[in-house]
């Protein structure tokens, strides 16, 4: 009976300790993005290891997860010439400025 609850306990733990380094390629919370007044998409856990484009131009995003974001103008998280990327930090909210033109996509800053 003892040996029996040891490799329960084992497995336990197991499962547990990959349970944890599965989620370690999401990032916790969501980014939620406005048009204006309107909801453009909420993107809940979003994975943190590619580039994470909105369905239309967005004016306003609100980082509601534990990693700070890279908002890009372009739809594939590239930086035009002469552009750049704005970082949006962790809680953080954006409303896009006139002059660099709507947010069409993110990725999540290097840790």
């Amino acid at each position: 009976m003892p040996s029996s609850r040891s490799l329960a306990a084992l497995i336990g733990v197991t499962l547990f300790g990959l349970a944890l380094s599965a989620c370690q390629d999401q990032a916790s919370g969501q980014v939620v993005a406005r048009n204006g007044v309107r909801l453009v998409e909420t993107v809940s856990n979003p994975s943190i290891d590619r580039c994470h484009r909105f369905p239309e131009g967005v004016t306003h995003v609100n980082n509601q997860t534990q990693s700070s974001l890279l908002l890009y103008t372009t739809p594939d998280c590239t930086v035009p010439a002469g552009g750049q990327s704005v970082y949006l930090d962790i809680g953080a909210a954006d409303q896009v400025v006139r002059a660099t033109g709507l947010w069409h996509s993110f990725s999540f800053a290097p840790e």
